[in-house]
């Protein structure tokens, strides 16, 4: 009797566990590439009117797109977020959206675009996996129009795996992502890239009314006695062999 309590306890621990990770989010960033403004218009049109509604009727409801603060008229480039639920949802999307009769009809224009007049450059696409300090994605609260807003993805890149896990425990086990909570930083995701073109590598995102507010924001967290105590810890030293900080703002049809 005691040893099927034991394994019955057992069995309940390893389920726990298996709910944890399955209730950890997965995301995939989407960067379109793009040369013209009429290649974006094009793209707009099909995200806004086609691939976003498709989206929404496959069950995913809190989908992001973003545009650089400053565009970079070479390289023009738009961001799309976008949450799942689970592994499978992502692998089984594609064939989702090929049987939605409604975005074969709305995303024409895109779709079957010719071959010599193509609606991008390429595509590059990051898949990533919640923290568990944050295992689900957050709208932000912010009251400023979506023409103001700072969104602010970084990606903090890694010497090697052993110093990713040590920088993701950083945020989780020392409570970084406590202290952008406790500052306000309407932080949308953390999460570590699976799959990319840079790894070993984190990505996380931040939320602003404004430029301004974004300075305030990080002002503070540079002066938070928590921040210097943890940043100043031995075991988290040289986690990080490169950062980068992109700077978006939402589009009028983003749900983000």
């Amino acid at each position: 009797m005691m040893r099927n309590s034991t394994l019955l306890l057992a069995l309940l621990l390893l389920c726990a566990v298996n709910l944890s990770a399955k209730e950890r989010q997965f995301y995939q960033i989407k960067i379109y590439h793009l040369k013209t403004a009429a290649q974006e218009t094009l793209v707009d049109n099909y995200l806004e009117k086609a691939w976003l509604p498709a989206l929404h009727r496959a069950g995913i409801k809190q989908v992001g797109v973003f545009k650089p603060v400053v565009t970079d008229t070479a390289d023009i480039r738009i961001y799309v977020l976008i949450p799942y639920q689970s592994l499978e949802q992502f692998a089984t999307l594609h064939q989702t959206l090929l049987t939605d009769k409604t975005l074969a009809a709305n995303g024409a224009e895109y779709t079957d675009a010719p071959w010599n007049n193509i609606p991008y450059t390429r595509i590059e696409s990051i898949l990533l996996q919640a923290f568990p300090g944050m295992p689900v994605l957050e709208a932000p609260s912010l009251q400023s129009p979506k023409s103001e807003r700072v969104y602010e993805l970084r990606s903090y890149e890694s010497p090697s795996e052993k110093y990713h896990v040590n920088k993701v425990k950083m945020f989780n086990t020392g409570d970084e992502i406590g202290i952008f909570k406790n500052l306000h930083f309407n932080a949308v995701f953390y999460a570590s890239v699976i799959s990319g073109p840079r790894m070993p590598n984190l990505m996380y995102m931040t939320t602003f009314n404004n430029k301004e507010d974004r300075d305030a924001h990080w002002k503070a967290f540079g002066a938070d006695p928590k921040w210097k105590s943890l940043s100043a810890l031995e075991e988290y030293a040289h986690n990080v062999s490169k950062s980068e900080i992109t700077f978006l703002r939402p589009t009028n049809y983003s749900d983000l």
